[in-house]
């Protein structure tokens, strides 16, 4: 054969091979688009409440039997067709999209099958316990399902409990390090750091404190973190709000603004850097003033995934010094101060609502890792009791992106700026969604 006719062969063999893997393209896809279209009209016929912070709230709202079994119909339904489309043949943004519902289907299904059992546990004479959800019927499943919902839909009790034991063990470490660095022994470390200069008791003198850590980190932004120009400007405030005077911090989206609580008593110097990185720039209000700038199909706009927020703003605590939030080693101390909290919680709250833990045996296991802090311990056993798997949110976050980030170091091409676009530029998604697309990218 001559050269020119192997090469017309050659082409003509493409173009088959083109047309033949084509074709079944548009059939995944027009098969996607009809069970996109029913499940985006449909699910909303079913009139959902939306997740609620507390447990009560939840079980209260479970609707009637005959509510539940339609809702059971529905979601059977979309299993099966998602089952008959191969995902792999869709375009980006719809295997996007698939994944998503997928995920709240399979989720939902869970729900339905608890609300079932808890309707027939009523008619039997259960009732809603307000004293923890340990203390209801099918309580542990409930945690179970609340965990997926508030986490992501791969995490159990077990994991978390023992995710929690680690993380204990590694602030600890990273505390004793600190320490270690000052040149001081435990007791002198402890003393030192409690001293009258380490604490603020002016108002003014703390503005004064966010506002030159925003324009330190402002002038390292621009080489860690993309899409700065879409990022309206941070304003900083004392906080006024009185029910969340028990954080230390919250950022209020519609204001743009960024609280800081204080009670006219000393302040603390070293929550300044964390509180800010997380609560300003580059933590919520960067990914939640990107997110809305972002286009979002029609599906993605349906669902809300909190826990990814809460831990992109705790995971960027962990980039105090590169982007000048943290200039020394008290600085990098503060985060850690309350990051020993954030890890205590996850155990205690699979313990106070998994494994039935009394309040006395939460409050001696914070102790033995906490110390001089009672009145937070007895608060946030509180908490956990009546909001069910929300504190783990910050921690399994921000180990789920440490985790990513520390793989892509090993490349001799890890770019932190393009890490950070890839995370963020498909906005808020579940952390097992979200692993899907960044190993895509590679």
């Amino acid at each position: 054969m001559k050269p020119m006719r192997k090469f017309a062969t050659l082409i003509m063999v493409l173009v088959l091979i083109t047309i033949s893997c084509s074709s079944s393209t548009p059939k995944h896809s027009s098969k996607w688009q009809s069970v996109s279209s029913r499940f985006q009209k449909d699910f909303k016929k079913l009139h959902l409440v939306n997740l609620q912070m507390g447990y009560v709230q939840n079980l209260e709202s479970i609707q009637s039997l005959d509510s539940i079994l339609l809702q059971e119909n529905f979601f059977k339904n979309i299993e099966k067709s998602l089952s008959e489309i191969e995902s792999r043949n869709l375009s980006t943004k719809d295997q996007l999209d698939f994944e998503i519902v997928q995920y709240e289907t399979a989720l939902n299904l869970e729900r339905v099958a608890l609300e079932k059992e808890w309707r027939t546990l009523r008619n039997n004479g259960a009732s809603i316990n307000t004293n923890g959800l340990s203390k209801i019927e099918n309580g542990k499943k409930w945690y179970a399902y609340f965990l997926k919902k508030w986490i992501d839909i791969e995490v159990t009790p077990e994991k978390m409990f023992e995710f929690g034991l680690k993380e204990i063990d590694r602030v600890k470490s990273r505390m004793k390090s600190l320490q270690e660095q000052s040149g001081m022994d435990s007791i002198a470390f402890q003393k030192h750091i409690n001293k009258d200069d380490f604490f603020y008791s002016n108002v003014n003198d703390i503005q004064k404190a966010f506002e030159d850590t925003k324009k330190r980190v402002a002038e390292r932004l621009e080489d860690y973190f993309p899409y700065l120009k879409k990022i309206p400007d941070i304003k900083i405030a004392k906080g006024a709000n009185n029910p969340r005077v028990k954080a230390p911090a919250y950022y209020i989206p519609n204001e743009g603004t960024f609280y800081y609580n204080y009670f006219d008593t000393p302040y603390n110097k070293r929550q300044v850097g964390w509180i800010y990185i997380h609560e300003a720039m580059p933590g919520h209000h960067y990914q939640i003033s990107l997110d809305i700038n972002l286009t979002h199909s029609p599906i993605q706009e349906m669902f809300d995934y909190n826990g990814f927020s809460e831990g992109y703003a705790a995971y960027i605590e962990e980039l105090g010094y590169e982007i000048g939030a943290y200039q020394n080693i008290y600085d990098e101390l503060g985060k850690w101060e309350w990051d020993i909290i954030r890890s205590v919680r996850v155990v205690l709250d699979v313990g106070l609502n998994y494994y039935n833990w009394s309040d006395d045996k939460a409050l001696k296991f914070w102790q033995k890792h906490i110390t001089g802090k009672d009145d937070i311990a007895l608060r946030e056993i509180a908490r956990m009791k009546r909001w069910p798997a929300q504190v783990i949110t910050y921690k399994y976050g921000a180990d789920k992106i440490l985790k990513w980030k520390e793989v892509g170091v090993k490349n001799s091409d890890f770019n932190l700026k393009e890490f950070h676009a890839k995370i963020l530029e498909n906005g808020a998604l579940p952390f097992s969604i979200l692993s899907k697309l960044l190993n895509n990218h590679k």
